[in-house]
């Protein structure tokens, strides 16, 4: 069994691809982006795989890639077109290359075009292929900078995509309009670029006069994707809690357990965002608990201190994990969720207030 899951970042419009063998839990990874790695890495987490692969289609021009970061958190290998003109990588793709993720794996195909080192990824069983920046649905990807060549594009896609089984989903490295798959039969038919009877002079022609800017992160993104997203301090993404044991969520959430909590009650608020009863009731609560209920607590956030760290916690987890994002929005930095909340933190033996035996 294949899992797969299509991530986006809405500031590039880049999307992100994880497969996985779900036997093994061997996954790869495409085209990750510098500032989503946080929520990369902890999909990856939550789906209990194991990262062997960060791939990448091409260098990029408007965003920065997380291949490096990600080799950093899970140490995944990095690998990338051997005439893509980049360092640090750990394999250096060519034409008919097979990258193994456990039982399956992806064939790299060559797509120069857009840069000179785009490859494209087909499955296994080519039911699926990742055409990065050479083919859009219903579009294509420029060919006017990094080595761009209109006559190289429509041969990449016509001898390298376009042969592969009608019926193969083709999934784009970005889209602009919230468009998320397409096939080889639907762009060899409807490709207002390339499809049809559209031949290789009138694509040519076609790609010549776009005249579209630059991409505004094209000095930032092609020198750092030249070096495989490695920034030049060897820093990765700034801004991490370092007050307590923390877990960054998929739903994008910082979550702490009891245990690491226990160690931290002396150091931070406790924020109970239940109702009074259940402040009172059976679970009981955490000694010290400020009782602010959820609905309350928009007006209330300024009984709360601004230079202390906040945990906030309710019955199982999902009310302070709303809290949370009702603190960021009113300007508080330190703060996270109580995972499994007031269940959890009974069910493993942690000392509570009140309640029933």
């Amino acid at each position: 069994m294949l899992a797969f899951r299509q991530l986006f970042d809405p500031i590039s419009s880049t999307y992100t691809y994880l497969l996985a063998d779900g036997g093994s839990g061997a996954a790869v990874i495409i085209d990750p982006v510098f500032e989503q790695v946080r929520r990369d890495a902890a999909l990856i987490e939550e789906l209990g795989l194991r990262l062997v692969y960060a791939l990448e289609t091409h260098v990029h021009a408007d965003h920065v890639t997380g291949a490096w970061l990600l080799k950093q958190r899970t140490g995944c290998r990095i690998a990338l077109a051997a005439n893509s003109g980049a360092e640090g990588a750990d394999r250096y793709l060519v034409q008919d290359d097979v990258v193994a993720f456990g039982e399956r794996n992806l064939q790299v195909r060559q797509t120069p075009g857009h840069t000179n080192g785009c490859l494209t990824y087909v499955l296994d069983d080519r039911s699926m292929a990742f055409t990065g920046d050479c083919l859009f649905v219903r579009g294509t990807g420029r060919t006017d900078f990094q080595q761009g060549d209109p006559h190289a594009m429509y041969q990449s896609v016509y001898q390298q995509i376009f042969t592969l089984p009608d019926s193969c989903l083709l999934y784009p490295a970005h889209d602009y309009r919230g468009l998320t798959v397409t096939s080889v039969r639907e762009e060899r038919r409807f490709n207002p670029r390339l499809g049809g009877e559209i031949g290789e002079r009138d694509f040519s022609g076609y790609m010549n006069n776009l005249r579209l800017a630059h991409p505004k992160k094209l000095d930032v993104a092609v020198p750092a994707n030249l070096k495989c997203g490695r920034p030049e301090s060897g820093i990765g993404i700034t801004g991490e809690p370092n007050w307590a044991a923390l877990r960054y969520s998929f739903a994008g959430i910082w979550e702490i357990d009891p245990h690491g909590l226990e160690e931290q009650t002396a150091a931070v608020q406790i924020l109970d965002v239940r109702e009074p009863e259940e402040f009172t009731g059976p679970l009981g609560h955490i000694r010290g608990a400020i009782l602010i209920p959820l609905g309350e607590l928009a007006e209330r956030v300024s009984e709360l201190a601004r230079d202390r760290p906040i945990v906030a916690v309710c019955r199982a987890g999902s009310r302070s994990a709303q809290a949370t994002v009702i603190l960021h929005e009113a300007g508080f930095v330190n703060v996270a969720n109580l995972s499994g909340g007031m269940l959890r933190w009974r069910a493993e033996g942690h000392a509570i207030e009140g309640g029933s035996v």
